[in-house]
């Protein structure tokens, strides 16, 4: 099964969505509850600065710069708090930093910094956390707290969600596809069935097990639905064999009883005159039977039993051959583009049925003069069977409407015809899963039927 379509899958953009946003969510919360977390830390270290702040401040109230120098010294032997009292030269005169930290510092307001701590004969720069105050003489007092587990979680913290939020969705990915090549493999077994139903093969059924999931049920749905089908089809032959016996034969009767009337009279004679108009009407009447059982068994399918690999070359060589010399007493040009062996997988009949329709519509409303050409072209999307003519055409805003039953546009309302020849081309075209396409010749029209692409079977392709 190929990557490209297991990523297009709906079932794999699902699982992507879902991990994605279940990695933003994720990520949100732990952001979120890190945040509360860091603020509750940083209030609860603020604190503990501000209350020994106040008390070394009373300090130096009551007792002056003295009292203040023993009260840090005392802090430093008994504390974990980081304390450096500084001249207004900024040279240190009590306290465990060596140096005032190189970052701006306001009076009053926390800020952090780095500083170096000497620990068994090495030294690390650290995080801190203190406030300053301003004292008399230009005197600098700073209380601060060591930070850095909290600042290298911070940092572990910030590094790391962007990895777990790539991890999520690399293992969302990877599920996505193994969840998507699993709904494929599903879909794909529906999917042979239905192309193996609309070959032809309308006992093939979808694999379902008992019980199953929702594509199982899907499937026996399926089924229920193709039985009903079968029984319908098998309807539809019957009626139509019985409308062949019942009906067909009993015209052909009454046609045969005519013309024997016919030839019993005189030629002149008002009788004889009268039964050649029956029997023409009788003629039309069997050719709109005829056309419009063609066009049933070609909708309902009947006829998919019969297709086969058939070579529309030989098949428009005999048209061209049988219409030419009709074309010939009208005047028109019968031309034929030269084309290679195209295989089409089709019925044979049904398509040569179709190109005659084409052919004979093409020639009965092209001019004495005109030209009508036929052409066999083989493009990547296909075979291409079109016949062109040079007559009146169709408006573009009246194609759709001709392929239906008995539709007689008004240009040609006083020539010969039932109105059912393209009906019959759309519906032979839609049987072999082709398309109708009717276009300006410029002047004329041009009908083209677009066959999907021949799949060699295994033994020419050998």
């Amino acid at each position: 099964m190929r990557a490209p379509r297991i990523l297009s899958s709906l079932a794999f953009r699902i699982v992507l969505a879902y991990v994605t946003l279940f990695a933003i969510s994720a990520g949100a919360l732990i952001a979120f509850t890190y945040w509360n977390t860091e603020r509750a830390i940083i209030a609860g270290t603020d604190q503990v600065i501000e209350a020994e702040t106040t008390g070394l401040i009373e300090q130096y109230q009551r007792l002056g710069l003295n009292g203040l120098q023993s009260a840090v010294l005392t802090r430093v032997r008994n504390s974990q708090g980081l304390y450096l009292l500084v001249n207004r030269f900024r040279y240190p005169v009590v306290g465990n930093l060596d140096a005032w930290p190189e970052v701006e510092m306001r009076p009053g307001y926390f800020v952090e910094f780095d500083y170096e701590r000497t620990s068994g004969g090495t030294t690390q720069v650290r995080r801190a956390r203190g406030r300053a105050f301003q004292l008399k003489g230009g005197f600098l007092l700073l209380v601060a707290r060591d930070v850095h587990e909290r600042y290298e979680t911070e940092r572990l913290f910030t590094t790391t969600l962007p990895w777990t939020a790539a991890l999520m969705l690399t293992l969302g990915l990877i599920g996505g596809a193994l969840i998507s090549r699993n709904f494929l493999a599903r879909l794909d077994t529906i999917n042979r069935a239905a192309r193996e139903i609309m070959a032809g093969d309308l006992s093939r059924r979808v694999p379902a097990r008992e019980p199953g999931d929702e594509f199982d049920a899907l499937s026996q749905n399926l089924n229920r639905m193709l039985d009903r089908i079968e029984r319908l089809m098998a309807g539809m032959r019957e009626v139509t064999d019985s409308i062949a016996h019942d009906l067909r034969s009993p015209l052909n009767r009454l046609r045969n009883r005519l013309e024997d009337t016919l030839h019993d009279l005189p030629l002149e004679s008002p009788e004889a005159i009268k039964i050649e108009g029956a029997v023409s009407e009788t003629d039309r009447l069997i050719g709109t039977f005829n056309a419009l059982l063609l066009i049933a068994e070609a909708e309902a399918g009947v006829a998919r039993e019969a297709m086969e690999p058939i070579e529309l070359s030989a098949i428009v060589d005999g048209i061209a051959e049988l219409y030419e010399p009709v074309a010939e007493e009208k005047g028109i040009s019968l031309s034929i583009a030269p084309s290679g062996r195209i295989m089409v997988k089709g019925n044979k009949s049904l398509i040569t049925q179709a190109l005659a329709n084409l052919l004979d519509n093409a020639i009965k409303y092209t001019p004495e003069s005109g030209k009508v050409r036929v052409e066999l072209r083989d493009t990547p999307q296909g075979a291409a069977l079109s016949v062109a003519d040079s007559g009146p055409g169709i408006p573009a805003g009246d194609r759709a409407r001709v392929i239906e039953r008995f539709v007689r546009l008004e240009a040609s309302r006083n020539s010969p015809g039932m109105g059912l020849g393209l009906s019959l081309v759309a519906a032979v075209a839609r049987m072999h899963e082709a398309r109708l396409e009717l276009a300006d010749n410029m002047p004329g029209l041009k009908a083209t039927i677009h066959f999907p692409p021949y799949a060699r079977p295994r033994a020419e392709v050998a």
